[in-house]
């Protein structure tokens, strides 16, 4: 089977998309040409695969990436059994003939503009509706891939579920120390960062320092740089996931203090999962996937949105009981290890792909969509 994946606004080697699914498919003897936006983000293409260039999306000013999307995907797909699309905006640009298309749906879209720093007000209030036609309309003409199963609940039809699981190593990671907590993913102020800054203030008298491994909004990185310079903390930048997740290992914890947004409320954050696969206690706000988890699997502490005293108070609990730290440590792991593997969602993606692939598009799929 011949893939065509697209995205021009994820990073080329989003966990999801490269490490999870392209390499899934790799595995399993298929081909795969892969769209993204390999330069924008300084990214050398693995030799597996077919890369087409293109243009990053960011903020407002996105038709150039979109002109160079519509002639990359018509380039990916001449050859193409079957079409992955990651990016809403992707489905105004797919080209007339085509093969059978699929989306990915990563998120609560309509509840996500509420993150968008860059979007007016006026903006905020309208894309809601405009997002849920197209959602409307996507199900109609695509088959849905969805990575929660909250999601389930914007679609009318049965669409299959492939959470955003990880890779849990096979032997159990060492247990976490005592003298560093880490925070992998994007760095935005909803997800925390201006909290992560003042912890790492507070923490600093007590020899612990904080280590942040990705990239960020605009809006956030001359605090990140100033706090950098003051010694507060290291930003190491994006990092590949599978290299950020070894640079976290045997960390005394791993914070996910996301706010309380409609975004995340749905969703469970991957990097609560990812602490828990390296063996890394977990200190997450309360929302309720990730509270539940961390609850149940006793793997974590659970601190208000926003408290930062209370997130202070939780690391040095940990720092100060290291057989505590040991046991939530191993409880996350095997609690990943049991049910959040990727490799067992990874059959069930790729047999989907398989299945729609087979069978020729309906008329319908080669209509031209208006932009």
């Amino acid at each position: 089977m011949k893939v065509c994946v697209g995205t021009i606004v994820h990073h080329p080697e989003d966990a999801r998309i490269m490490h999870r699914q392209i390499r899934a498919l790799l595995d399993a003897g298929h081909e795969v040409t892969y769209i993204a936006p390999f330069t924008h983000c300084n990214v050398t293409p693995p030799q597996e695969i077919r890369a087409i260039d293109v243009p990053r999306a960011v903020g407002l000013r996105r038709g150039r990436a979109h002109r160079a999307a519509r002639a990359a995907l018509r380039k990916g797909v001449k050859d193409a059994d079957l079409l992955l699309v990651h990016d809403i905006e992707l489905l105004f640009l797919l080209p007339r003939r085509r093969p059978t298309t699929v989306w990915d749906v990563h998120e609560d879209i309509a509840g996500s503009l509420e993150t968008k720093p860059y979007l007016s007000e006026l903006m905020r209030r309208l894309l809601p509706h405009l997002v849920h036609g197209v959602e409307r309309r996507a199900e109609r003409r695509h088959r849905l891939i969805l990575a929660e199963a909250a999601y389930r609940d914007r679609f009318t039809g049965n669409h299959p579920v492939v959470p955003n699981t990880t890779y849990v190593p096979v032997t159990p990671p060492p247990p976490p120390g005592d003298s560093r907590i880490v925070y992998v993913g994007h760095l935005s102020e909803a997800r925390g960062v201006v909290e992560m800054i003042e912890l790492a203030r507070r923490l600093r008298p007590h020899g612990i320092r904080l280590d942040l491994i990705g990239g960020a909004d605009a809006a956030v990185r001359p605090l990140l740089r100033d706090a950098q310079r003051e010694g507060l903390l290291d930003w190491f930048g994006y990092v590949p996931n599978d290299h950020a997740l070894r640079m976290a290992q045997g960390a005394l914890a791993g914070l996910s203090l996301l706010h309380d947004v409609p975004n995340y409320r749905q969703s469970l954050p991957t990097k609560v999962i990812e602490y828990m696969a390296r063996g890394i206690p977990v200190i997450t706000t309360p929302l309720p996937h990730a509270a539940s988890i961390v609850g149940r699997a006793d793997c974590g502490l659970i601190v208000p949105y926003g408290d930062v005293d209370a997130m202070t108070q939780a690391v040095l609990r940990l720092r100060d009981d290291p057989e505590r730290r040991a046991v939530m440590g191993a409880h996350g792991y095997a609690e990943a290890r049991g049910h959040y593997h990727w490799p067992d969602q990874a059959r069930d993606f790729v047999s989907h792909l398989e299945e729609w692939a087979v069978h020729v598009p309906s008329p319908a799929l080669h209509r031209v969509v208006p932009a």
